[in-house]
């Protein structure tokens, strides 16, 4: 979604762009204000909070003691993430072990860079990372590493787990604004919306490949299970 909303930023300065599903308005340049974005612009972000989804990847696979961040290091949306795991890992006397790609190509030996050196793998938001999730499942797995994401759909194609967005939510919020927009209200008076109901979202196959038991409390207040088995 980034991509194509400063594309469109690019173009014009009067007809109004709505951005959707976008990590860091700010650190992408699509705002300078969250509250009061100015010009034509707005829209609705899906920033994570990485602190959120350790805090359950505790609750899943307890003891994590050093963390594998793999992630798109030219990605902004990504770079914000991690730096809120390291805040989180520096709190929590954690390590933090880098493992950053330019392009998907790069995706399975960065992953396999990680395996035996760290307890659990986490990978935001990331375009790169997501388009090669079954990779990263692969050698994940074979190496009986739990891989924490940003998002459901990378929990769909194989992470193990996040607290993530409803995107559902999400893409509802973001056409209120665009009902906003077309019944003549200036886009840059109306604050970038930050979702704030998460959901927990976990992938069966993937804890029995990697041999963990996903806690009963936790399944039952996961927004969705997937499951092919």
């Amino acid at each position: 979604a980034t991509p194509s909303a400063q594309a469109a930023v690019g173009e014009t300065k009067d007809i109004p762009v709505l951005f959707s599903a976008c990590t860091d308005p700010i650190g992408t340049g699509l705002v300078t204000n969250m509250e009061k974005p100015g010009g034509n612009v707005t829209g609705t972000s899906d920033a994570v909070s990485a602190e959120k989804i350790m805090e359950l990847a505790n609750r899943i696979t307890p003891g994590i003691r050093t963390i594998g961040a793999l992630y798109n290091s030219s990605e902004p949306n990504s770079i914000s993430v991690i730096t809120n795991l390291k805040e989180y890992a520096e709190k929590n006397g954690l390590t933090v072990v880098e493992a950053t790609v330019t392009n998907s190509s790069e995706v399975q030996q960065a992953a396999q860079s990680l395996v035996g050196k760290v307890d659990a793998i986490f990978s935001p938001i990331d375009n790169t990372i997501a388009s090669a999730m079954p990779v990263v499942t692969q050698v994940a797995n074979q190496g009986k590493v739990p891989v924490y994401v940003g998002a459901d759909s990378m929990v769909k194609d194989g992470g193990l787990a996040t607290y993530g967005i409803n995107y559902v939510v999400l893409g509802k919020e973001t056409g209120k604004m665009a009902a906003e927009i077309l019944n003549g209200k200036n886009p840059g008076e109306i604050p970038v919306k930050t979702m704030t109901d998460m959901d927990i979202y976990v992938n069966l196959d993937t804890a029995e490949a990697i041999g963990i038991t996903i806690p009963e409390d936790v399944l039952k207040e996961a927004a969705q299970v997937f499951q092919n088995k």
